[in-house]
């Protein structure tokens, strides 16, 4: 072993705290805005005529109190209707278990998140409650980290055997599955890993087919609906500039009208040229076959066909073909926000190229994160061993010595953003298979459609340019990141 006393006599300087600054990346002492909007494509909003929207987590935006009725209720239904051990009611949810984007294997009962290149992000790997060692996990997937693309994921996220979990509502699921697998792995019980993983999934449907979550929400609006008022504020100033508004989402009409009203008031249909609901998504569009049904107020369904789509009334089903022959609303001028990537986004992006843009609440999270002193600093230090590391042309003491430190540094990282599993968007050095896909699917993304508030109508977004791994970093020089890491060395030494 080396000591740290020793090592000291390779780096003779000590640079001062000025240097600290001129290592981090331009735009990084600045700190990020949590209401700015990231563009993965440039896209011009001058040349957006037709804005789309879902409802639930676009126009309506509900509060963490919903994951803990959700996992509750859920968890009651396995204990009174699948006849699951009366001890599970002990669990209760836990806020910031679990992150989106996680993949689930349903034959090892494993969670886990994923990176872009389908490799497990070693550390996030977790068998009901409890971390699984990366010797384990190695050794579950045949002597290596990395995923077949054929067992991880269909265009939807759905594998033969593993599951992506992409929808905001999967939190209180994936906390469910991990809690009752702790019981039955607590107490020595046997259990078929895919009966376990069906029960859960249909307990949590139960909950939003049945309509529970919809009486819940409408029972206290106040409770669980966020930032209603920033709702009105955008569609509002879209139509005030001649925009046209349309909205498909798969909630039950006498929900988003009773959620709209709530947010927007009682004429919030004036505001729409178009609303579709309980539109089967994403069948709705790749399904040819559901024609669209006129629905009145009451919830009662008319039998006339339809041959044009009219402002003011209240479609149901349908797909996405009829609504273009209709409307003829094609192409890039027309934008559609959705939260969820493959639901939502992904047919609209590369079978009809539609503009999209993603609503991702956890951004603003992460961004606060990102801009405090310790991320910065921890971040810096990385760049910085990761620089010398690949300067040192032995593998010796000294190599063993910053590789020692490399770890901890980018443990504490992940630790920041969520203690299980870290950031949605980023393992340690890649993005997770959730960026991958964001990256894809959307034009832009942003916290919430509030954001939009923040820029003109005709206002073009560009994509950040950022280097390459074969183009020169313009940013953190070798020299630079030697002399940072020669101060933090004879600080701590």
């Amino acid at each position: 072993m080396v000591s740290d006393q020793k090592l000291k006599g390779y780096f003779f300087l000590t640079p001062p705290l000025y240097f600290i600054p001129d290592l981090l990346p331009p735009g990084v002492c600045s700190l990020l805005n949590p209401a700015a909007i990231y563009a993965n494509n440039e896209i011009s909003l001058g040349d957006v005529e037709i804005y789309g929207f879902d409802y639930d987590y676009t126009l309506a935006q509900y509060s963490n109190l919903l994951h803990s009725m959700i996992f509750n209720t859920a968890r009651d239904i396995l204990i009174e209707q699948f006849k699951y051990p009366e001890g599970l009611r002990k669990y209760e949810y836990i806020p910031g278990f679990a992150i989106r984007g996680l993949h689930y294997d349903v034959h090892k009962s494993l969670l886990m998140k994923i990176d872009a290149f389908h490799y497990v992000q070693l550390g996030t790997a977790y068998q009901g409650l409890k971390p699984v060692p990366d010797e384990e996990v190695i050794e579950m997937y045949g002597g290596t980290q990395h995923i077949p693309l054929y067992q991880m994921s269909d265009f939807y996220g759905k594998g033969p055997s593993i599951k992506q979990f992409m929808d905001i509502f999967s939190l209180p699921e994936m906390t469910l599955l991990s809690s009752v697998t702790d019981y039955f792995m607590t107490h020595n019980i046997e259990y078929d890993q895919v009966h376990l993983y069906k029960d859960i999934s249909d307990a949590i449907k139960d909950v939003h087919v049945k309509g529970m979550m919809y009486k819940w929400i409408e029972k206290d609006m106040e409770k669980y609906i966020l930032h209603g008022d920033e709702t009105y504020a955008v569609l509002n100033r879209l139509v005030n500039h001649n925009k046209k508004l349309f909205l498909i989402t798969n909630s039950p009409f006498s929900f988003v009208d009773k959620g709209m009203k709530h947010m927007v008031g009682k004429n919030w249909r004036d505001l729409f040229d178009m609303v579709i609901v309980q539109a089967d998504k994403p069948n709705f569009f790749t399904d040819r076959r559901k024609p669209f049904r006129k629905m009145d107020e009451k919830g009662s369904l008319h039998w006339d066909k339809i041959s044009k789509l009219e402002k003011g009334k209240i479609y149901k089903q349908g797909n996405l073909f009829d609504f273009l022959r209709l409307t003829g609303w094609r192409g890039s001028k027309v934008l559609y926000f959705g939260d969820h990537l493959y639901s939502d986004l992904a047919d609209l992006m590369l079978r009809h190229g539609w503009r999209t843009g993603a609503i991702v609440p956890e951004l603003e999270t992460e961004i606060r994160i990102i801009n405090t002193e310790q991320y910065m600093h921890s971040l810096t230090w990385q760049q910085a061993l990761t620089g010398l590391l690949e300067r040192i042309r032995f593998q010796g003491f000294l190599f063993s010595w910053l590789n020692s430190k490399l770890f901890p540094s980018r443990s504490l990282s992940k630790n920041l953003f969520n203690p299980q599993f870290g950031s949605i968007f980023r393992t340690f050095h890649n993005p997770t298979y959730f960026s991958r896909r964001l990256i894809r699917f959307s034009d832009i993304y942003m916290a919430s459609i509030s954001c939009l508030l923040n820029y003109d109508v005709n206002f073009t977004f560009y994509p950040r340019r950022t280097p390459l791994q074969h183009e020169a970093p313009l940013w953190m020089d070798q020299a630079k990141q030697a002399k940072y890491l020669t101060w933090q060395i004879n600080d701590c030494c």
